[in-house]
């Protein structure tokens, strides 16, 4: 049975979906406001709040600068490559970055598959809980973020990989 929810964050409204299983909620979905090729909420889907009490703990948690490392069950989606670049995604630490090149090249990846890569990561259904926004271009810039580049820098912002803008 396919569940959501939303929560609202410094990101904006949050929307969580995900699959109940024997085992308890396993997370499909997080995504922001306005985020390419987000899902839209479907009629047959089940509001149900208190499934998703401790993902949303979890959350409030982490932009709360407590929590580093999330222990969310998710549902496992994508092809073999996405999944492959995906798994990388998760080993980047909190509060550092890598770049698309150095991903592609610890994922042994030949030149002409980088743009998959970055194709795969801006495919990541799992926005802030699976650190996409830690792959940056190797100049330092902020490269394209589904959820939009602004929350990109306030993600790696609040994890201590970029100073606060002053204004």
């Amino acid at each position: 049975m396919t569940v959501r929810t939303t929560i609202d964050s410094p990101l904006g409204r949050l929307l969580l979906v995900g699959e109940i299983t024997d085992r308890g909620l396993s997370l499909t979905s997080l995504s922001v406001p306005g985020q390419k090729n987000a899902p839209a909420v479907r009629p047959e889907w089940r509001r149900d709040d208190a499934a998703f009490a401790d993902v949303a703990r979890q959350l409030a948690a982490y932009f709360r600068g407590e929590l580093t490392d999330f222990d969310i069950e998710f549902t496992e989606s994508g092809s073999d490559f996405q999944r492959r670049v995906w798994q990388a995604l998760e080993d980047i630490p909190y509060g550092a970055t890598t770049t698309y090149g150095a991903l592609a090249r610890q994922l042994a990846l030949p030149r002409e598959q980088v743009r998959a890569a970055g194709a795969a990561i801006g495919a990541n259904p799992l926005l802030v809980v699976r650190p996409c926004h830690r792959v940056i271009g190797a100049d330092g810039t902020m490269r394209g973020y589904a959820g939009g580049v602004e929350r990109k820098v306030d993600l790696l912002t609040l994890e201590g990989a970029l100073q606060p803008t002053l204004i």
